[in-house]
């Protein structure tokens, strides 16, 4: 099973921002695409949407 949702980091602790579906205790791996993802490729592609590189960097379909 492969969930996705964001979270915030305050404290030294990721914190998600929705309940996940997980068990107490269950081990999981995490992979960590920042927000600000859009403003490290500003003005490398050009994108009539700002918001696309957001949703193309949070896809399925690629992971």
């Amino acid at each position: 099973m492969v969930m996705r949702m964001k979270a915030i980091y305050k404290d030294e602790v990721l914190k998600p921002l929705t309940k996940p579906d997980l068990r107490e205790g269950e081990e999981v791996e995490i992979s960590i695409v920042p927000m600000s993802l859009s403003k490290d490729f500003r003005g490398a592609l050009k994108l009539p949407d700002p918001n696309l590189m957001e949703e193309i960097a949070e896809s399925d379909e690629l992971i």
